[in-house]
């Protein structure tokens, strides 16, 4: 096979099933796929226990804390003081930690009290800026690991993966209790108020600022969204053991969606997505993430490069160092090249051959190709992501009684490294979203994409600032 013949096929490939009117029929089932999950998994639209949204008039002093798997951030956060156009959310103070081997070694109490130590400073710091003796803050928590959270303060501590050891003996312990009991040995004034995961965090920061925000969208090195939906929405055994109180006044509720683990019969597979799928530690586990993360995307065009290069000719045939271990081709090489729109390429190719090495320069022709797969694989993951948050808008719209050309305008929250740097990713997906909602009989931009910087901070303390007096 020629290597014109090899790119007409990839091309055909990646390009199949995007016309709108099949991406329309691709919403339509996965409108069914979350409608079936709504109402029974135990692993997909999970229902947090936060069931109002902030109504933008919150105010005070907070400290968030967002531990992620390689830092622990610490932010004074002050909600309120909307003059003069500000968004009223000021970040006053922020420490960010290094979570090294060491870190990550310490066991049990040992890694709470770690936190706790970064804690007490930043208090010591804010009774500083603030001329006062010991206040007392009220606390946010994003945690980036699993919880199985049994309040909107607490959540029973599950593994947290990533090489961490902190669980080590106390796993299945309150995690809001492990954290205050650290603080109380140090007698630190704050107590812990919200548990908050990246999606309702994000959600929860931009509709501070933005009240038709109602979605989330994660998409980074993976992917995630939630929604705010109807209590009626889901099953009932998908509460959990909940006091009556609280199904008393839930009217809607904030879903986490696992959106990753959707469309595994819906979205069209390449073979070498079929490839990826069959190598995975967890085939089939979430088909969506395969093939619109940057853990992925740079992988699958890793697969097609290898194949070009041992069947039709790339590289005259020679295959570059390290492009033959599975995962060597990072997302952001793909990124280099669909930027380098100069005529040489030159930054682009200098870019591929740091990171796969080549007996001989690229020619012109082979750059050409490796944008092009990267403007393909990239397309195709922002109308795939596209159709996925149409399919979960449409579900919200019916369950909120409406029909699409009723529906109000609604801003998903973003953030990611992809959705915010990937060149022209969350532009395309827009794109789409705006024919999707067209089709459906809707107004062109009744769903926008938003960026929500810092949400991890900010929707921890407006979590505090919804439900800490509840809670």
């Amino acid at each position: 096979m020629s290597m014109d013949e090899f790119a007409a096929e990839v091309r055909d490939l990646l390009k199949v099933s995007l016309e709108p009117r099949q991406l329309l029929e691709m919403s339509e089932k996965l409108d069914v796929e979350y409608r079936d999950k709504l109402k029974s998994s135990d692993i997909s639209m999970l229902p947090s226990y936060l069931h109002t949204l902030p109504t933008g008039r919150e105010a005070g002093d907070f400290l968030a804390l967002d531990v992620g798997g390689s830092t622990f951030r610490i932010a004074l956060i002050r909600l309120g003081e909307k003059d003069d156009g500000k968004d009223g959310m000021r970040l006053r103070r922020v420490r960010s930690f290094v979570i090294d081997k060491g870190i990550r070694d310490l066991k049990g109490r040992a890694f709470f009290d770690w936190m706790a130590e970064r804690i007490g400073a930043m208090l010591t710091e804010y009774d500083h800026i603030n001329r006062t003796t010991d206040a007392k803050l009220r606390m946010g928590l994003a945690w980036s690991f699993p919880v199985d959270q049994t309040s909107p303060r607490s959540g029973r501590l599950l593994a947290m993966g990533k090489g961490f050891c902190a669980t080590h003996g106390v796993e299945g312990q309150d995690l809001s209790e492990l954290i205050m009991q650290s603080c109380r040995a140090r007698e630190l004034n704050v107590e812990l108020k919200a548990i908050v995961n990246d999606g309702a965090a994000t959600l929860l920061s931009q509709a501070y600022r933005d009240p038709s925000t109602c979605m989330s969208l994660i998409l980074g090195t993976g992917t995630n969204a939630a929604a705010f939906l109807p209590y009626s929405t889901l099953g009932a055994g998908k509460f959990g053991d909940r006091p009556d109180s609280w199904h008393a006044v839930a009217k809607h509720v904030l879903v986490n969606s696992e959106v990753s683990m959707f469309g595994r019969h819906v979205f069209p597979r390449t073979r070498w997505d079929d490839e990826l799928n069959s190598k995975h530690v967890l085939p089939d586990f979430q088909p969506l993430e395969y093939m619109v993360t940057g853990r992925y995307l740079g992988e699958i065009a890793r697969l097609i490069l290898v194949e070009a290069v041992s069947t039709a000719g790339l590289f005259d045939g020679e295959m570059p160092a390290r492009l033959n271990e599975p995962y060597a081709l990072d997302t952001r090489l793909l990124a280099a090249f669909q930027s380098d729109t100069s005529r040489s390429m030159s930054k682009a190719g200098a870019a591929f051959l740091d990171a796969h090495a080549l007996s001989s320069p690229l020619r012109i022709s082979e750059l050409h190709f490796i944008r092009e797969i990267a403007q393909l694989i990239s397309r195709r993951a922002a109308t795939y992501l596209a159709t996925a948050l149409h399919g979960l808008w449409r579900l919200r719209t019916a369950a909120e009684g409406l029909q699409p050309g009723e529906a109000s305008h609604v801003t998903i929250a973003c953030n990611g490294t992809i959705v915010e740097k990937y060149p022209d990713f969350r532009a395309c997906c827009q794109r789409q979203l705006d024919e999707l909602c067209e089709l459906s009989g809707a107004a062109k931009g009744v769903v926008t994409l938003a960026m929500a910087p810092e949400s991890s901070l900010f929707g921890a303390a407006v979590a505090v600032a919804c439900i800490g007096e509840e809670s």
